[in-house]
This record gives C-alpha cells, structure tokens and sequence, in this order.
C-alpha cells in the first residue's frame, strides 16, 4: 500500500482507560495503521506506572486489533511520527476544557511540522468523566473501577494498592 493512512494516538496512558480504548478502536475504521504512542511526560513527574507497565497494559488491550501497535518514546511526537511515516496525531476530547489545550497543542505541531494533520475523536458520552487521574483517585479510595478499565489494568491498579496499604 503506497499512501498508507498511518495514524498516532500519544498519550501518557497512566494508565488506559476504556475511554481510551474506545478511541483506539473507533481509529482503526479510519487509518490503516494505529500507533499507540506512551510518551514519556517528564511534567507528570508523579506517574503511578512506569512506562513498560503501561505498555504491557496497552498491548494486552489491544490484543486481536489487527492494525493497532504500542510504542514508547521519548521526545517530540512529531519526531516519531515522522520517523514511523505517520501524518496523522489522534487526539480523543472529553470536555470543553479539553479543546482549549488541544487547540494550543495543535498549533505548536503544526509549527513544527505543517504537515502533520490532528484528528480529533469525541468521546462518547459514557466516558466523557473517565480520565487516568480520575481512576487512579477512585481506585485508591477503594472504588470499584472495574467497569471504566481494561481487565489487565485493574488488576494492575488492585495489586498497586495492596502494596501501597
């Protein structure tokens, strides 16, 4: 396939959600390739997986999605966009709050590089209140968020909270 449609969905994914996940899926429909991007994000200092926990939550998520992979990199995006022939950056918005820091986020990529196109997916509305920092809170009050995760992650976020009693 000469113009494959290669698209990045980055993110800290600390850790995924199904909000997440329903992204990734709805992206598949739209691109011949998905990249699930764990970006290294030194201004999360605080992340309560490290990033080859994240990854192997992802890749057990995404198992059986035949156009989905996950990668790590530290760096710009768009550095790793370019670098995996991807012209495409997914973003998901839940909120309004959203748009204004995408908005800002989609002018600085298109800075560096006009020709990286951002592809905004809305939330549905069942997951428009899911957020990683979201789970992690209600996780750690002893809140059932089996329903909001992946298998893999909440038994992640289980075994994390036993160690940390």
């Amino acid at each position: 396939m000469a113009n494959k449609r290669i698209g990045v969905y980055p993110g800290s994914f600390d850790p995924i959600t199904n909000g997440h996940l329903d992204i990734i899926k709805r992206a598949t429909k739209l691109f011949d390739e998905v990249i699930v991007l764990v970006a290294y994000n030194s201004s999360k200092a605080n992340n309560r997986f490290t990033v080859k926990e994240r990854v192997e939550m992802i890749n057990d998520a995404i198992k059986g999605l035949k156009n989905v992979r996950c990668e790590a990199y530290e760096g710009l995006t768009i550095s790793f966009a370019k670098k995996n022939h991807a012209n495409f950056l997914i973003r998901g918005l839940r909120v309004v709050s959203d748009f204004d820091y995408e908005w800002s986020l989609a002018a600085s990529n298109e800075f560096i590089d006009h020709d990286i196109e951002m592809v905004f997916l809305m939330a549905k509305k069942e997951n428009t209140f899911i957020s990683s920092s979201n789970i992690l809170e209600l996780s750690l009050m002893g809140v059932d968020v089996s329903k909001l995760v992946p298998p893999k992650v909440n038994e992640y976020l289980l075994n994390k909270n036993k160690k940390s009693k």
